[in-house]
């Protein structure tokens, strides 16, 4: 019942690590929505009786073969939740199981039979199985044959740790159930201990420049621009997992951005303000290193951010925009494109905004909360089961240390973000304005990096792809990593089942994306070498590396990661 480093184990092995909270148009989710949804269900139900009671005939005939040892109802033999042997063997368990899936059954067979266009067919689905998946026998300690194995074997102990566990999260969680023991990470300790400085502070941001770890560097350094809504240093998670460290190794002069949490009062704080941050960002850089251009990474919401930005900087011509990387970024975003998304509607975008727009901003805890109950069975239920019925206590990953370390997403931002996801903004040349400029990417011709993650489920990765298509860049390569959304990131070279897939062809890939996939080679290890020869092709010529950090005009100041990122969420 101890604490479980889990040092053996990969963080990816948890699935909350690949259902991490990210920003996007989830954020216009409304509670009406969801109750929309719901009665979406219960307007089907009563408009034909006679179907209602056709399905429950069918349910109540399942049930009758459940009770008399007649039914072959099985769960998936992939389905963590009844692995145990008494899920088979022992027949009270066998036929809690069954009715579990006997009710599964019913509902998915009702859904189909209901008339539904696509869109009301798809919130149903979702609707649905989220009610499915809380009525589960594993989520209670008399239906969670485990469990009670456990209560036995630690002689109760078990059960009073799980209560522990509960009354530590009403208490300390906001009655959340939580994903991560923190207490193993300290920040610039064993989370985030690249050597750097911050050269600059204001407001809004610090600007972090990393120590380098060569004899010589390449001219034109690297600006990362993170999410606005999660914090820096998942750049710089560990040593072996640090994609600053991946940098600076390579000879890459590397700065990170580092957002300040939003206050209430600071919740006026939008797209116009962050992109005047990333230029006052870049005018330091270039002081710092003297370098002509500033190549640009950047990565989900921060992705959007970069992309306003470089076509900010495009219509002003200005020739400091360097090559630019768009990890797990959606810039061009579908309704259908996540599971989640056939709920939002145009009334529930604005009533989302609207609140946000009373109270300020939107706490980061109550954004975790409503993203853990979109996908329950990752990041509740799983836990639920694990903290309280068997008293354990919660992985000790350092990915899930940082998504618990969520931010506050400023109102006046988010309603930007919304308007983004509203007007298909990227799509558009110059018929959406916003930082000052009509948004135009088609003017963007610097080379571009786009990444995308087979089993990435917030941003999709054929959503990823149709980015290449928005820009006027005549080169452009698109790498599929085969990971979910954070490991798509994370993959440094070492994992023996990394791969990736890219197009050898040189210049813009096709519109189609399955003519993309189709001329997609695989290539075995982590798509870090790769990307980090790509970047050095466009990082100039080497130069003696710089013996201190920052100037005179920006000296250093604290160490990295900074101040901002020990503000509590």
């Amino acid at each position: 019942m101890g604490r479980r480093m889990a040092k053996d184990r990969s963080p990816w092995d948890n699935d909350a690590a690949q259902s991490t909270t990210a920003l996007g148009p989830l954020v216009g989710l409304a509670r009406e929505d969801f109750v929309g949804a719901v009665a979406l269900l219960l307007r089907e139900t009563a408009s034909d009786p006679a179907r209602t009671l056709r399905h429950m005939q069918s349910f109540n005939e399942d049930v009758v073969k459940i009770v008399s040892g007649k039914s072959d109802l099985a769960p998936d033999p992939k389905d963590k939740r009844f692995m145990d042997p008494a899920w088979r063997y022992n027949p009270f368990f066998r036929a809690g199981a069954q009715y579990y899936l006997a009710i599964q059954k019913g509902m998915k067979g009702w859904l189909e039979d209901l008339e539904l266009d696509e869109l009301e067919r798809d919130r149903a689905n979702f609707i649905s199985t989220i009610i499915i998946d809380s009525l589960s026998p594993t989520n209670t300690l008399a239906g969670n044959p485990t469990a009670q194995k456990r209560v036995i074997d630690s002689g109760g102990l078990s059960l009073i740790k799980g209560l522990k566990n509960a009354y530590n999260d009403i208490v300390h969680n906001q009655g959340m159930v939580s994903q991560v023991d923190k207490s193993p990470f300290r920040l610039g300790e064993n989370v985030a201990t690249s050597k750097g400085s911050v050269v600059y502070r204001d407001a809004m941001f610090e600007l972090i420049h990393y120590a380098p770890t060569t004899d010589e560097v390449y001219e034109i350094p690297q600006l990362t621009i993170p999410p606005q809504i999660n914090k820096m240093y998942i750049n710089d998670l560990s040593p072996e997992k640090s994609v600053v460290k991946w940098q600076v190794d390579n000879g890459i002069q590397c700065f990170v951005i580092s957002w300040k949490n939003p206050t209430k009062d600071e919740g006026i704080w939008g797209m116009d303000d962050y992109i005047a941050s990333c230029l006052k960002a870049v005018d330091i850089v270039c002081e710092i290193t003297g370098a002509p251009k500033v190549n640009i990474s950047s990565a989900c919401s921060g992705g959007q951010t970069g992309a306003i930005l470089a076509s900010k900087m495009a219509a002003a011509d200005d020739k400091r925009l360097g090559a630019l990387t768009y990890m797990v970024t959606v810039l061009h975003p579908k309704q259908n494109d996540i599971e989640a998304g056939s709920l939002m509607t145009e009334n529930g975008l604005e009533l989302a905004k609207k609140r946000a727009a009373k109270a300020g901003v939107i706490k980061g805890n109550d954004l975790a909360r409503g993203f853990a109950w979109l996908r329950p069975n990752d990041l509740i239920w799983n836990y639920v089961i694990n903290n309280y019925l068997m008293g354990d206590d919660p992985p000790a990953f350092d990915v899930l240390f940082w998504n618990a370390d969520a931010t506050n997403l400023s109102a006046t931002l988010m309603g930007d973000f919304l308007h983004l996801f509203e007007t298909l903004a990227f799509t558009k040349r110059g018929e959406v304005t916003m930082a000052g400029h009509p948004i135009d990417l088609s003017k963007v011709q610097s080379d571009l990096f786009i990444l995308g993650g087979t089993t990435d489920h917030i941003t999709p990765w054929k959503a990823c792809y149709r980015s290449t298509q928005l820009f006027g860049s005549k080169d452009v390569t698109f790498v599929l990593s085969q990971s979910g959304h954070m490991q798509a990131i994370l993959n440094p070279p070492g994992n023996p089942k990394a791969k990736y897939y890219v197009s050898k062809r040189a210049g813009k890939p096709p519109a189609d994306v399955d003519d993309w996939l189709k001329g997609a080679e695989e290539v075995a290890g982590s798509w870090w070498p790769f990307w980090m020869d790509w970047v050095q092709k466009r990082a100039g010529n080497k130069v003696p590396a710089p013996k201190s950090l920052g100037s005179k005009k920006h000296p250093p100041m604290d160490a990295a990661p900074g101040l901002y990122v020990l503000e509590p969420c």
